[in-house]
């Protein structure tokens, strides 16, 4: 797939407030500084698409860009340690929860994980909501130029023994880097080959 255009729609504080528009939406979605901005404007080749800080946890709203006129992209705000009171995460895991059980648009979430990283709980344990909710997901694993090939490939396998302790079947795996745009091609293909399935079926 080639993106030709993409463009900023609305950031909605909440479900409701999305898009009307029965367009098929791809979220995104991370713990706090696991490079998700960067691998957003990786995949649309537009360095200021979506906001990049050296602040974890920038993205406080449903952000929904349209690519190609054709789909949605949607960054949804991060997970985990960003420094943000009691209150305030409780609203944002409302918010998330509620697009990601609620948005009937919504066909995908790529769940980022930082590949240097051992399996964290706070992951695994969005990752096993998502399953238990039946919502279709893959894995992206960023920040592969940060390690050797080899290192890259122990670390997926390490994560793929973890999951092995509760799923039966592993969800698509990537492995990403935003800095050498590994995983573009890969990660658009997979993407375009859902949007054909979805045309096929309601044709």
């Amino acid at each position: 797939m080639e993106i030709k255009t993409a463009e900023f729609v609305i950031s909605a504080p909440n479900v409701n407030m999305c898009p009307a528009d029965t367009k098929p939406e791809y979220a995104f979605i991370g713990r706090s500084n696991v490079g998700k901005s960067s691998l957003i404007n990786m995949l649309c080749r537009n360095k200021k698409l979506a906001k990049t800080s050296s602040t974890p946890g920038k993205t406080l709203l449903i952000n929904h860009f349209i690519i190609n006129k054709e789909w949605y992209l949607v960054d949804l705000p991060g997970y985990g340690f960003a420094k943000r009171s009691k209150t305030e995460i409780a609203k944002l895991d409302q918010m998330i929860r509620g697009y990601i059980l609620q948005r009937q648009q919504l066909v995908n979430v790529f769940v980022l994980v930082d590949v240097r990283l051992e399996p964290q709980a706070i992951d695994i344990e969005f990752i096993n909501w998502l399953g238990q909710s039946g919502i279709p997901f893959c894995l992206v694993f960023t920040k592969a130029d940060k390690l050797t090939a080899s290192k890259v490939q122990s670390n997926v396998a390490a994560y793929k023994r973890k999951l092995e302790e509760t799923w039966e079947e592993m969800p698509p795996m990537f492995v990403s880097s935003s800095e050498k745009r590994q995983g573009r091609e890969e990660l658009l293909d997979y993407i375009e080959s859902i949007n054909k399935q979805l045309k096929e079926g309601n044709d």
